[in-house]
């Protein structure tokens, strides 16, 4: 049995200068490997004139050239329906995802072997155990189980440590928030906006949950997780703590994860990734403290060799010792803090999805929002928000003007209207919850439309 606060004991607390090493020998191995099996990838390296014998030091990642989202997704549409990517035969591969897609675009399709499947179940267990989950526990997947990546790895990890789990596949959410309760989960797993879902079902069943058994709650998929607003209302709700993770279809698994200190950020599994932080722009590394887009390179694929990858992810990076769990790999504070194209500008000011929920969530008398920009009288950006507020005896005269105070006080000054909308007429979303609908008419340059502030 192991009693410690750590599923990789040895790993999680090793110094840094051991870490480094750790990560330059994989880093050679992993090098060599898609040089020799993946042609596609033996081009790119030599192109750029990088072998695995020239990696000495971290420092020679940046040799490496960085391979984009668009970059992988046109190789498949050249090569369907995978790409050249493959290092290994179709016919060896067990199982088949996708990512949840993109508009206009064609998902990124993925496969696996045991392989894959052995480390994507030990990368969750890293995270679940941080956070204190145990064998003794009762773990609920409240997740669709289909060829998105999701939850499927947690499944497997719980499993691994013992745990009895429930998989919630084709369930309604009322029959969910039954399931949980009469088997006694004591581990909820799913998206934070369906973790504020199934308090609202949980409500209107007359369930209260802060008084049931959960006592932890694993989010993933939305950067919402690490939004202190939003993990507050959760936790309240819930009666419990909620634990912010992310993963991506393209690695199999998570790379992030809060541990029990619960910091206000998420430990990078750096004994099985290098996580580095670019300016988005000029691809330059920032230090610690500073905005930037994360950049993953993963020594866990048997599959899929994954080489500097550019996420679009927003973070900031902190030392391992901004943490006092004991770990020594350094975190994302706020986990992921948005995409970089999430950022809308709306006269002249850069608006993020992010941003705006975490002042709608310092209210919890809204269930529901969506962010609406649209262009008035054919010549000028507007933004609203619509909310609802189910309580008939809230003023929502008054909410709805404080609300758009706090939104020109946190953005510059730019007006938002912020209207009420009838009660169950916004989307809900069981998976990533899309919140922003853009039905901006496009006029003239970015340039001249910033100027219409």
């Amino acid at each position: 049995m192991n009693d410690s606060p750590f599923w990789n004991p040895r790993h999680e607390t090793m110094p840094r200068s051991e870490i480094d090493a750790l990560q330059v020998r994989k880093l050679s191995n992993l090098v060599e490997w898609a040089d020799a099996q993946v042609p596609w990838q033996s081009k790119r390296l030599r192109d750029a004139d990088v072998t695995a014998d020239q990696i000495q030091n971290l420092d020679d990642l940046r040799r490496i050239p960085l391979m984009t989202r668009d970059e992988w997704m046109q190789s498949q549409l050249e090569h369907p329906p995978y790409g050249p990517i493959l290092a290994a035969r179709e016919k060896a591969a067990i199982r088949y995802h996708m990512t949840s897609g993109t508009t206009g675009k064609t998902p990124i399709r993925v496969l696996d072997s045991m392989k894959d499947w052995e480390w994507i179940a030990e990368m969750w267990c890293y995270g679940m155990w941080g956070f204190g989950v145990r064998p003794s526990d009762i773990l609920f997947v409240a997740f669709g189980y289909a060829t998105f990546i999701g939850f499927w790895g947690l499944h497997y990890a719980g499993e691994k440590m013992g745990c009895l789990v429930l998989p919630g596949g084709a369930m309604a959410t009322d029959a969910r928030v039954k399931t949980l309760v009469d088997m006694g989960a004591t581990v909820v797993a799913s998206t934070p906006t369906y973790a504020l879902r199934r308090a609202q079902e949980a409500k209107a069943l007359g369930v209260d949950l802060a008084s049931g058994p959960v006592k932890r709650l694993i989010l993933s998929g939305e950067p919402a997780g690490s939004i202190p607003a939003t993990k507050k209302l959760i936790e309240e709700q819930w009666g419990a703590k909620a634990a912010d993770t992310a993963g991506m279809t393209e690695l199999g698994t998570i790379m992030i994860f809060e541990c029990e200190a619960q910091p206000g950020g998420t430990h990078i599994i750096e004994d099985h990734y290098i996580e580095e932080v670019l300016d988005p722009e000029s691809g330059e590394p920032v230090g610690y403290g500073e905005l930037g887009e994360r950049v993953v390179t993963s020594f866990g694929r048997g599959f899929i060799p994954v080489l500097r990858y550019r996420t679009r992810d927003l973070v900031v990076k902190v030392p391992g010792s901004t943490c006092s769990c004991g770990r020594t790999f350094d975190l994302y504070d706020g986990g992921i803090r948005g995409r970089v194209d999430d950022m809308k500008l709306v006269r002249g000011t850069n608006v993020y999805p992010r941003a705006v929920e975490s002042i709608v969530r310092e209210h919890p008398e809204i269930d529901e929002f969506q962010i609406h920009l649209f262009t008035a009288e054919g010549i000028r950006d507007e933004i609203e928000v619509r909310v609802e507020i189910p309580d008939a005896n809230v003023d929502a005269s008054r909410l709805l003007a404080d609300i758009s105070k706090e939104f020109a006080d946190a953005h510059e000054g730019l007006r938002f209207g912020v209207t009420q909308a009838e009660n169950g007429s916004l989307p809900r979303f069981e998976l990533k919850a899309k919140r922003l609908l853009d039905e901006r008419t496009v006029i003239g340059s970015e340039g001249e439309r910033r100027g219409q502030a």
